[in-house]
């Protein structure tokens, strides 16, 4: 395809704005721009096939969370292809070396989804702690049950990973009057919010009555192990009788760890909107009748879309301005 072709046209996958065409007031500046928008899936991930077929001949992509490999990048970069600007701030699914290598930027959309992320788990820790969709099940059959639930009022969170979505949680759960225990790396030496809270090590952060997870995932063996369960090993735990909460990534959760955690007695619930596939394969895990799982929902509020698909806007803007 001429050069003169792929610089006109930018690939949206993003369900949340490849479902509205281009009726999203953030894709008006790049029609304005005078790019043809191109729409693989709309409504839904795109497979590997799709992006394969729609992709090259594009100049710019706006990404969801859809897997971006080595194949899909050569093959776009060689017709023409110099940004992937992703609705989102995390790269987990891009292959970032490969596009490094291929000349192809890699931008995304920092806190733009926090808010919604944050306030989502909130209410994950909520609904597990009185077991709200159980109940909700429950009288919708016609059985008139209940299962005791817990205050959070005077509990201890345990926050992995301090950063926008992390300290907007603990914002929140200091709010609810909850002792709030946070871990990062690489703790924000300004964030001192006014409560019961400080800054500990990961051990400190996951002995509480309610761990939620907002750390970036990982290659390695999942923070969350047989380890975060054992007894006496020393290793980082998991207080007996806690709830997990995970909004961040999968890779951070081994799902059958967690099952027998549940199964044994030894956590109290889990929620989560993050899998390993999208949509996930079966697992007993989401079956679990003390388990809450959501659709990977946390940015899919109306503020945050709004926010997300301007940035990325913005990033495709930036790079496509610049003549190379």
């Amino acid at each position: 395809m001429p050069a003169t072709a792929a610089r006109r046209r930018i690939a949206v996958t993003p369900r949340s704005l490849s479902a509205l065409g281009t009726r999203h007031a953030a894709l008006d500046a790049l029609v304005g721009a005078g790019f043809e928008l191109v729409f693989p899936a709309p409504g839904r991930a795109p497979s590997a096939a799709e992006l394969l077929a729609a992709v090259p001949g594009c100049v710019g992509w706006l990404a969801g969370a859809e897997r971006i490999d080595e194949e899909v990048l050569q093959a776009s970069a060689s017709r023409g292809l110099r940004v992937v600007s992703r609705n989102g701030v995390g790269v987990d699914a891009v292959d970032v070396d490969a596009a490094a290598r291929l000349g192809v930027e890699v931008a995304t959309a920092p806190a733009s989804n926090a808010q919604g992320v944050a306030e989502l788990a909130v209410a994950l820790i909520l609904a597990s702690a009185r077991h709200i969709p159980w109940h909700d099940a429950r009288l919708k059959s016609g059985d008139w049950a209940r299962r005791q639930g817990v205050e959070l009022a005077g509990r201890t969170l345990g926050v992995v990973g301090c950063g926008q979505i992390g300290q907007r949680v603990t914002r929140m759960a200091l709010g609810l009057g909850m002792r709030v225990r946070a871990f990062d790396a690489c703790p924000a030496a300004g964030f001192a919010p006014d409560g019961d809270f400080a800054f500990t090590d990961l051990a400190g952060a996951l002995d509480a009555d309610v761990v939620t997870l907002h750390a970036p995932g990982s290659a390695e063996a999942p923070l969350i192990g047989a380890a975060a369960f054992a007894a006496g090993d020393g290793a980082p735990r998991i207080r007996p009788g806690a709830v997990l909460v995970n909004t961040a990534r999968a890779s951070l959760v081994d799902l059958d760890v967690v099952l027998a955690a549940l199964e044994g007695g030894r956590l109290a619930a889990y929620a989560t909107d993050v899998f390993p596939t999208e949509p996930p394969a079966p697992h007993p895990l989401y079956r679990h009748d003390r388990v809450i799982v959501t659709p990977h929902l946390g940015g899919y509020t109306e503020e945050s879309v709004d926010r997300a698909a301007q940035a990325a806007v913005d990033n495709l803007l930036r790079v496509l301005d610049d003549p190379r």
